[in-house]
């Protein structure tokens, strides 16, 4: 089997439809330090597969096929988490690759840094990690 074979991933891997799968992969490539692990496309160059490996995890990626029933639908229920010891670092690269904040990146309630953006595409992203990187600059 392949490096990348589902028997090499453990957990619960997010597989996220959006316009322009391709455009997406590419921002997170920017935004999250993505590395690309898989691409597949049909015909038509849409994306029906795209397996990206954020901070050592899986996000898969595919453009709508609404022939297949799979259009595309808002993705506001859900947020991704980044889980870092240097959480200011994972912020300011989204920031700076243009993601819009949607909840301020600051010391929360339970005592981590935590903040949310989303992406062009809808996504949202949270970002956390300790405390004691607040001060600090990425």
């Amino acid at each position: 089997m392949p490096e990348h074979s589902a028997m090499k991933m453990a957990g619960v891997v997010p597989y996220v439809q959006v316009d322009n799968a391709h455009e997406a992969g590419e921002l997170y490539k920017k935004a999250f330090a993505a590395m690309e692990v898989d691409r597949r496309t049909v015909e038509d160059g849409r994306l029906i597969h795209l397996h990206l490996e954020i901070n050592d995890g899986a996000l898969m990626l595919n453009d709508p096929f609404p022939e297949y029933g799979f259009g595309p639908k808002p993705v506001e229920s859900v947020t991704l988490h980044i889980i870092s010891s240097a959480p200011r670092l994972w912020w300011d690269r989204a920031v700076a690759a243009g993601l819009e904040v949607v909840m301020p990146f600051e010391v929360a309630f339970w005592g981590d840094l935590y903040g949310q953006l989303r992406d062009r595409f809808g996504v949202r992203w949270g970002i956390v990690g300790p405390a004691d990187d607040a001060g600090k600059t990425g």
